[in-house]
């Protein structure tokens, strides 16, 4: 097998790797610092639709981490680079929060109910009967089906959530229209967060807490992969998976000598 080239952009997914329940995990200050005083390109990843990145990145400023606004990617930003390219100056019945409507807003999109080009489904933790009829009103009449991301359920200090993925199929049930997903573990989040900070696949890593969407994503995207254990995947669960990440380590803090 070939040897890999060095690594010379990170890219690292939020929850589970940097933070745990608002909390910055040990060494993720260090991982940051030494990334931005090297002059890599990096990008802080994340699933969740409902925040900017200005939102995210003054959030990570209350808990002591430093992360620039252009170094956040998100899967709202993912779905607008999509739709942009797909149907620039588009229209779509958008069922999220400011993150998502904010992404679309910035690409040109009018927010429509009528005859809308795509129906867009983002995370929100107040999902209404009332808009998730539309949605599957206007999908039956034509609408395309987007959604930002197929996480099931998202953590919250009472227990897990029900999140995008769950109410996604709510909608396919009723229409029988399977959407398309924009974030992880879609490698097509990964190369849009790469072509942003002009990185290649080849020299480039994941660091990610879950094998099924960060491992998954950047294995597919070409990158290097680092599976942290500070988050969702046990180590004994990484065997029942037919992929491997390139290695793995017990938190970020096993990274910054990579650097």
């Amino acid at each position: 097998m070939a040897e890999r080239k060095p690594i010379e952009s990170w890219l690292t997914d939020m929850d589970g790797v940097l933070i745990h329940e608002g909390t910055p995990i040990p060494g993720a200050d260090a991982f940051l610092k030494t990334l931005k005083e090297s002059g890599r390109p990096f990008l802080v990843l994340t699933n969740n639709s409902i925040y900017t990145p200005r939102d995210l990145h003054a959030r990570l400023m209350r808990m002591g981490l430093d992360v620039p606004v252009e170094n956040i990617w998100t899967s709202a930003l993912a779905t607008a680079k999509f739709l942009d390219d797909q149907r620039p100056g588009g229209t779509a019945y958008v069922i999220g929060e400011a993150g998502l409507t904010t992404a679309l807003h910035d690409i040109g999109y009018v927010l429509t109910d009528h005859e809308p080009d795509y129906v867009v489904l983002g995370e929100t933790r107040t999902y209404s009967f009332e808009a998730l009829t539309k949605a599957i009103r206007l999908i039956n009449a034509g609408a395309r089906f987007i959604c930002t991301n197929p996480d099931e359920t998202g953590p919250s200090q009472e227990g897990p959530l029900p999140a995008t993925g769950a109410v996604a199929a709510l909608i396919t049930k009723a229409t029988g229209r399977k959407p398309y997903f924009a974030g992880k573990p879609n490698p097509l989040m990964m190369r849009t967060g790469l072509n942003a900070i002009g990185a290649h696949s080849e020299t480039s890593a994941m660091i990610g807490d879950r094998m099924d969407t960060d491992v998954l994503a950047g294995l597919e995207a070409g990158m290097q992969t680092f599976l942290v254990l500070t988050g969702l995947t046990r180590p004994e669960a990484v065997e029942s998976y037919p992929f491997r990440p390139s290695k793995i380590v017990d938190s970020i803090a096993d990274l910054v000598k990579l650097i």
